[in-house]
């Protein structure tokens, strides 16, 4: 077994914390490194796409797999939207030799990280301040105002669980974030 393969990195937030820019970035820069594609139940944002971005699943679909046991963790993380990690992306990438990254919500990092423990890495990107994190969900342009409310009220309790993560990255400059993750990663690969 390579140094990656069998390992975890976990990355969570509150929506608008830059968590999936950094991942991105570091799929890109660092090899040994994929990333596990969630499920869903909510509709596409934006420009998201099935297989790429999110499983998006209708709620029966979801809940199919549930009962399937088919996700290592999941959860209805707002009314009628839920998440899941799936156990078929998380052996589709070890078995390619690779370490699997998660950008994923604050509960459900906390869930892998209690599932495996120092096999996991995980880390908490978090906003400047609440002012901030609105900010960007807005200039996103991809959520209705109540969305945004709805995400803005449920981080502030996000930001209080930093403390469960390995590391905090605070992420009011990009570069430098993007450095300090690296960083973080290559050395937990390393170990």
């Amino acid at each position: 077994m390579n140094s990656s393969q069998g390992k975890l990195i976990i990355f969570s937030a509150p929506s608008g914390s830059g968590k999936s820019t950094l991942v991105q970035h570091l799929i890109n820069e660092v090899p040994g490194f994929a990333f596990s594609i969630s499920a869903t139940s909510r509709a596409p944002r934006g420009t998201e796409k099935d297989g790429v971005d999110y499983y998006f699943l209708s709620n029966e679909a979801f809940q199919q797999r549930v009962a399937e046991e088919a996700f290592l963790e999941w959860e209805e993380v707002y009314p009628g939207m839920s998440y899941g990690t799936l156990k078929s992306e998380v052996k589709k990438n070890w078995d390619t030799g690779n370490a699997v990254g998660f950008d994923i919500d604050v509960v459900g990092g906390k869930n892998l990280k209690a599932l495996y423990g120092e096999q996991a890495l995980a880390l908490f990107i978090q906003a400047p301040s609440i002012e901030e994190l609105e900010r960007r969900l807005i200039a996103r342009g991809t959520d209705s105002n109540d969305k945004i409310k709805q995400r803005i009220e449920k981080a502030s309790w996000e930001m209080d669980q930093a403390a469960f993560f390995d590391h905090c990255i605070i992420n009011d400059d990009l570069d430098r974030a993007k450095a300090e993750a690296k960083k973080l990663l290559i050395e937990f690969l390393a170990k």
